[in-house]
């Protein structure tokens, strides 16, 4: 039996399988009074983009878990095209972390330099028809980057364990 697409097979499936971007123009109607967008607005359209990679990697529904990080470095103006990139930076079993960046440039004028407005981290979990977690495939690392991409979001997971865990103890005392 051939393999088909979103099955998942035994040497899983590199960043690139699941890679996304999306890029949309930003009119006023997501705009604060000052003409910024609302940073609301960029955590939606950066969620939108980590989900569609969570499904493409999972080969299946996945939502979204935690928002691990968001760090907005630059406003974002009325006309900006906001464009997101997006890939799986670590997989584990059920679970896995998307990273999102964002960047903004002028619509009007393409020799300006896009700018890079804001990073996050999103975890994803695999979900069944019955909304119970499910296996996903493996990430295989094809890059120095992704190495480094993968290490970086350990590191955030187990940051993540932790405060849940010292969270915990300190309730229960």
């Amino acid at each position: 039996m051939g393999a088909t697409v979103g099955a998942m097979t035994d040497q899983g499936r590199p960043p690139s399988f699941a890679r996304v971007s999306l890029g949309v123009v930003m009119s006023a109607r997501e705009a604060n009074l000052l003409g910024n967008i609302h940073g609301g607005e960029i955590v939606k359209l950066a969620d939108s983009t980590a989900g569609a990679v969570a499904q493409r990697h999972s080969g299946g529904p996945a939502v979204t878990a935690a928002l691990d990080e968001m760090a907005f470095l630059a406003p974002v103006h009325v006309g900006d095209i906001l464009r997101t990139y997006a890939q799986v930076n670590w997989a584990g079993r059920t679970s896995m972390e998307v990273g999102v960046r964002v960047e903004a440039q002028p619509w009007n004028d393409p020799s300006i330099e896009t700018v890079h407005v804001a990073s996050a981290y999103f975890v994803f979990v695999a979900i069944d028809a019955d909304g119970a977690p499910r296996q996903i495939p493996p990430l295989v690392i094809e890059s120095a980057d992704e190495v480094r991409r993968g290490r970086e979001a350990e590191i955030r997971r187990a940051h993540r364990l932790a405060k849940k865990q010292e969270i915990e103890t300190s309730r229960a005392t």
